[in-house]
């Protein structure tokens, strides 16, 4: 079975478990490096000492290193549950430990110039990361519909990861902001040509080129982290917000500032 056959065959099998768009791009964006690099090699030739001399040559973050282990095993106990292989390489990759938690906000002074120089579907995507924190992936899944006028105020309700849905309040700016860009796009905050939306890369590409290096729509995310933290001092909440499964991944986003660290231990000591 060659490689895009058996990335096919495990496209089809997590679409049939509901897995999102966003999460099957990802896993076929590992799979595809990993067949580039063990060509011409089958999948189901490659053996783990291959896998651990490739993954252990790479300078990856500690996520983005548990993100590919994460697929390469899915894929595998894919392939043995489906009966296309019965040995699993993925098996001699040791399990990798989650990095320290660098919360990374946008400044505000690279928000306020990227505003200033966006166009208006590029200021949207700002906006939306920085005041809603929403992911680039969420981002372009802004349709009309999902614009909700309650007793109140304005509610946007997000499409988040594995199809898991959450309510995320705006202001009367911000909603008036998706508003107008919805009429405008005929339904979608974002038009293009992947299901009537543009891609998320391609937003995310848009956006990142307003903001200097290493500030991204996921910095934005962080931003609006940790902004919502200062509010109230409630990590439940940001995790409701930004649609995590754990709050221990939210900390990994908010950034305490030290003057909150310094009036704490006063208060303490007073």
């Amino acid at each position: 079975m060659t490689w895009a056959v058996a990335v096919a065959g495990f496209v089809l099998a997590l679409r049939s478990a509901g897995r999102s768009e966003q999460t099957i791009a990802l896993r076929r964006y590992h799979l595809d490096r990993l067949a580039a690099v063990m060509r011409p090699r089958g999948p189901w030739q490659v053996t783990g000492a291959q896998l651990v001399a490739w993954t252990g040559g790479q300078t990856w973050a500690a996520e983005t290193r548990r993100s590919h282990r994460s697929s390469f095993t899915q894929f595998y106990r894919w392939a043995i549950e489906a009966g296309h292989t019965d040995t699993d390489p993925t098996r001699a990759l040791q399990a990798v430990k989650p990095g320290q938690p660098r919360p990374r906000p946008t400044p505000e002074r690279a928000l306020t110039a990227a505003l200033a120089r966006a166009q208006p579907r590029e200021h949207l995507a700002l906006r939306l990361g920085a005041e809603a924190g929403l992911r680039r992936g969420e981002m372009v899944l802004v349709h009309a519909r999902d614009l909700v006028d309650d007793l109140i105020g304005w509610t946007l309700v997000v499409h988040g990861k594995g199809d898991r849905e959450r309510d995320v309040p705006l202001s009367d700016s911000l909603a008036g902001a998706i508003r107008r860009a919805c009429e405008a796009g005929g339904g979608f905050a974002f038009p293009g040509r992947i299901d009537g939306h543009l891609s998320a890369h391609y937003l995310a590409k848009r956006v990142s080129d307003l903001l200097p290096d290493g500030v991204s729509t996921h910095t934005l995310r962080h931003r609006f982290a940790t902004r919502a933290h200062a509010v109230e001092r409630d990590l439940l909440s940001v995790q409701q917000l930004l649609g995590h499964a754990s709050p221990s991944t939210t900390q990994r986003y908010v950034l305490v500032q030290p003057d909150a660290l310094r009036r704490t231990v006063l208060a303490i000591a007073s």
